[in-house]
């Protein structure tokens, strides 16, 4: 909280003019490109960074697919992954949430900007549907984010256990998934002080439809998980950032 308000109070000439310039973008999602929504994201967020005393180091830019129509799958850490994600990827992103943070400010916002999805976890055939709206969306070239443990972790850089429903998607659409290691992000929020943070996103290596497509979407999701903790144990065990390597 003591941080949210620090990037409140160093941007308080801003918050108006960008809260009324983001909540119109919302209420008019179709008047604006893509593009045009993300860079409003990315202004905010980095704004929001620097006032907040927040570093975001990138890594495996190069492992982006070229082409559009992909899905990021990190792990979950808070309320704080979006904004590094956001921070460290610049070609557009939508995104899936639960519905229990459907009314959340900013969240609700980028969301209706981004026309992305939320999805009510008790209702298996609404979410059947979300699934089957992203698959279309994927296929014609929409890139997401989609939290695989579908809650935040509460161990700090230990990830939860990845749901391989939650891979149901990619596996429809045949599209490249592509594990991401979120490092710290739960620091920026979760603790009380207001000192530097730094955070990482570790964009690994894709999986194409041909190495996956044998799978079941369990193994899928054991196989991401390992990759990410793999990243994570490296930084754990040395503080250090990570030197991975993925075949």
């Amino acid at each position: 909280m003591k941080r949210i308000l620090l990037m409140v109070f160093r941007n308080i000439i801003y918050v108006p003019y960008m809260w009324i310039r983001l909540c119109y973008h919302a209420g008019h999602a179709n008047k604006y490109t893509d593009e045009e929504h993300y860079s409003l994201f990315k202004f905010i967020v980095k704004r929001a960074n620097k006032s907040g005393n927040l570093l975001v180091k990138k890594y495996g830019e190069e492992n982006i697919p070229k082409e559009d129509g992909f899905i990021f799958f990190p792990n979950h850490q808070g309320m704080y992954d979006l904004l590094a994600i956001i921070d460290a990827c610049d070609r557009p992103l939508s995104f899936v949430g639960k519905k229990e943070v459907s009314n959340v400010p900013f969240l609700k916002q980028v969301n209706a900007c981004a026309k992305g999805y939320w999805i009510d976890r008790q209702d298996v055939r609404q979410g059947m549907k979300v699934i089957m709206s992203i698959t279309q969306d994927v296929k014609k070239g929409k890139n997401f984010v989609i939290f695989p443990e579908g809650t935040r972790s509460k161990n700090g850089n230990k990830p939860g256990e990845f749901k391989g429903g939650s891979f149901k998607a990619a596996t429809k659409a045949k599209c490249p998934i592509v594990p991401v290691a979120l490092i710290d992000c739960f620091k920026p929020f979760d603790e009380s002080s207001i000192r530097q943070v730094t955070v990482q996103v570790h964009i690994l290596e894709p999986m194409y439809y041909e190495e996956y497509k044998d799978l079941k979407t369990v193994e899928i999701a054991e196989i991401v998980k390992e990759r990410i903790e793999t990243v994570i144990k490296e930084y754990e065990e040395n503080k250090t950032e990570p030197l991975y390597t993925y075949i």
